[in-house]
């Protein structure tokens, strides 16, 4: 069973789908050891880790790729979400884009409707017409039978053209054939609501980490609501920032490590030295 058969036998399963997001092979590792079936590779927390930036679509399509071969190759097992982001371009951008991904192991691809490039301003997300965003969900639709990837149809209009447009925009992804939906900055239970209710059944897609302002609800609200996935891009990536200031505040104040530093035993063990020397054995010379 490929990548995306798995994705779309596990969406049949009952509850929440829990999915930590994910950007090089350490954080994919740790997600996979802490029993994570699945994870977002997510395009903010890899502009975070590439550019030590914010997510303002400055990150490539080769960039990304390059992220998620890393973490496809240190959690083979791993079902992994790819943020596809706007598709790089016009609707044939964005069929090249679902075929790297769907030959690459991936077992689904966001693809969302903002304009690029966004206007210079890190405010807001001016998204494309309805129609040309219909042609971008068609086309990802029409390349995904080549792997069976699924297609994730996400749309970013709601804070600046309304509910009413993105519910509309919602049901046009259903028509187009859209596995997974994603109604972005939803203000509150009402909106998540009405969007679930005109969804046919199909799963639908939440931001669950804190702190943006859109509706926000813990675990067991956003199963009640009716979502199937959660993801929590800052859920690794914060404590891993923190952890970083920690470790250059205590060699600031002449020590060798932060309180919260990994024996190095545990380190050594996390990052997998004892896996190499056993799956190296069989080759060292005999002496």
């Amino acid at each position: 069973m490929n990548a995306p058969d798995r994705m779309r036998a596990l969406l049949k399963e009952p509850g929440l789908i829990l999915m930590p997001a994910v950007w090089d092979g350490l954080s994919a590792k740790l997600a996979a050891a802490a029993g994570f079936k699945t994870a977002f590779l997510s395009g903010s927390c890899v502009a975070a880790s590439r550019l030590g930036g914010p997510d303002l679509d400055l990150v490539s399509f080769g960039e990304m790729f390059d992220s998620f071969n890393m973490v496809r190759g240190a959690a083979p097992d791993t079902l992994v979400l790819a943020d596809g982001d706007h598709g790089y371009g016009n609707a044939m951008n964005v069929q090249r884009t679902v075929r790297a991904y769907g030959r690459a192991g991936a077992a689904a691809i966001l693809i969302e409707d903002k304009i690029t490039p966004r206007a210079l301003t890190a405010a807001g997300k001016p998204c494309l017409p309805r129609e040309e965003a219909r042609m971008k969900i068609r086309a990802a639709v029409e390349a995904a039978k080549e792997s069976g990837i699924l297609i994730l149809a996400r749309t970013d209009c709601r804070p600046t053209q309304g509910i009413d447009e993105a519910i509309a925009r919602i049901e046009m992804y259903i028509e187009e054939g859209a596995d997974i939906l994603f109604l972005d900055s939803p203000a509150d239970d009402d909106e998540i609501r009405r969007t679930i209710s005109v969804s046919k059944g199909k799963p639908n897609f939440a931001v669950l980490s804190p702190g943006a302002p859109r509706a926000t609800p813990n675990q067991v609200q956003a199963a009640e609501l009716g979502f199937k996935i959660g993801t929590y891009p800052t859920g690794m990536l914060s404590p891993a920032a923190a952890g970083m200031k920690a470790g250059l505040a205590a060699l600031v104040a002449g020590g060798a490590e932060a309180p919260s530093a990994l024996p190095p035993a545990e380190l050594r063990a996390t990052l997998g030295y004892g896996d190499y020397d056993a799956a190296a054995k069989q080759f060292i010379l005999p002496t």
